[in-house]
């Protein structure tokens, strides 16, 4: 029996799973343990924790998950540069340990810390905010993964904007205060540290990036021609008309669809853990390549 959702026909017992987020080993607040807890806690069936740019909370992932008889997806989320824009790529599946995806990450975190040294440099020039560097390194657990989530929490503590919903909105994102462009992997070298560890790789959060039609077109075919699977539709970042978009272009392309709050804090998150709608029916689930 399948029930309406959105438009578009929907499982109503679908597997709960949560493959897209956060701990304090790149930009969320709870340890990879935590985070098995809190998954579980909220009905969890099937989880990936995926860092940016980093699998060093896997382990510790893995063994809470274990206990708790959570289904663990081991994964990573690698940062790509696209037409002039910063595109996500989360790999799932993959072998934590395999020597290319590891090389490859840790290309892309060498460039990381001057670029956080600069955005501190441009928010201090129009904020007058003195040692705004140390201050954002204060909410990093670990400092070569600073990024702009660790400066928006700063700000948020300085009282310069009310949450960090709102630092995007003013800072920190393309001509505004506080944004250092950098070129980050190509998408074909991305693509080949997932492949070589054995993952699948899914495009994510579509709905965010500022992409032109023609060029959103030329992502999903060069990311499908470069052996991507999947794409994001149901995502804590994305509208109900987003989900729609998404699951025609994921049928259109023949891309499996992940499901993935992207969350990072309690209070601060869109959306929590396990609480996003289900996939639209039609649409072939991203763990049906899981295994």
């Amino acid at each position: 029996m399948w029930a309406p959702y959105n438009g578009v026909m929907s499982n109503p017992h679908p597997l709960n799973a949560d493959l897209h987020c956060h701990s304090t080993v790149s930009d969320g607040t709870l340890a990879p343990a935590k985070l098995a807890e809190r998954a579980h806690a909220h009905g969890v069936d099937l989880w990936a924790l995926t860092d940016h740019d980093a699998t060093s909370g896997l382990a510790e992932a893995q063994q809470a998950a274990d206990a708790l008889g959570l289904r663990f997806v081991a994964g990573v989320e690698i940062s790509v540069s696209f037409a002039a824009q910063t595109v996500h790529i989360v790999a799932l599946g993959v072998q934590p340990q395999n020597a290319a995806l590891l090389q490859g990450l840790q290309q892309i975190r060498a460039g990381r810390d001057q670029r956080a040294k600069d955005m501190a440099q441009d928010l201090e020039r129009h904020l007058g905010l003195p040692n705004v560097y140390a201050g954002a390194l204060r909410y990093a657990s670990n400092p070569a993964l600073l990024s702009r989530t660790h400066f928006a929490r700063f700000l948020v503590e300085q009282g310069v904007c009310r949450q960090t919903h709102e630092v995007f909105s003013r800072f920190l994102t393309p001509g505004k205060p506080g944004y250092v462009d950098h070129a980050w992997a190509r998408l074909e070298d991305a693509l080949s540290w997932v492949t070589a560890a054995n993952g699948i790789a899914v495009i994510a959060h579509p709905g965010r990036y500022r992409f032109s039609a023609t060029e959103e077109w030329a992502l999903l075919e060069q990311f499908k021609a470069l052996g991507g699977q999947a794409i994001e539709v149901v995502t804590g970042s994305h509208t109900a008309s987003q989900y729609r978009k998404y699951a025609q272009l994921a049928l259109e392309f023949g891309f499996y669809a992940s499901r993935g709050s992207d969350f990072h804090s309690p209070g601060e998150s869109i959306c929590d853990l396990g609480r996003l709608p289900p996939l639209p029916a039609d649409l072939a689930p991203v763990w049906d390549l899981l295994h």
